[in-house]
């Protein structure tokens, strides 16, 4: 492997462990939200709300930043000709979280499900990561 692309190749791994390390702050993040969604469904108070809304916001910048470091990646992927690897289809997860919530509940249900996107778009980036070669 040539200097350059062995340099290519580490640019993309660096890339990569950075948007796993986002992604799984943003699940930090929508855990936390949850936990404080589950006390506002239980009876929580106006101050159980305004903290789940605060944790929601939280995990807005989260959820961001781990787009952004998932598309530098997908960037740095082509840099090394990873073929076909599909990272395109789940950067738009964010998008569906935090589209309109209508009541607490169906805030959890998007928390949950925002959260299983998240767990597979870690499994992606790590099976992405181990098919980049050894530096």
């Amino acid at each position: 492997m040539s200097k350059t692309m062995t340099e290519e190749v580490r640019e993309a791994r660096t890339a990569g462990i950075r948007a796993l390390n986002s992604l799984r702050q943003a699940q930090r993040c929508l855990d936390s939200a949850r936990g404080w969604g589950v006390l506002d469904i239980l009876g929580g108070g106006l101050i159980t709300n305004l903290v789940k809304h605060s944790k929601l916001s939280d995990a807005q910048r989260c959820v961001d930043q781990a787009r952004y470091d998932l598309d530098v990646f997908r960037r740095e992927l082509a840099d090394v000709n990873v073929p076909d690897v599909q990272i395109d289809g789940f950067l738009s997860f964010a998008d569906f979280f935090f589209d309109g919530f209508l009541a607490d509940f169906m805030v959890q249900s998007r928390i949950n499900e925002s959260r299983a996107r998240l767990e597979d778009a870690c499994r992606r980036v790590e099976d992405v990561l181990r098919m980049l070669p050894e530096v």
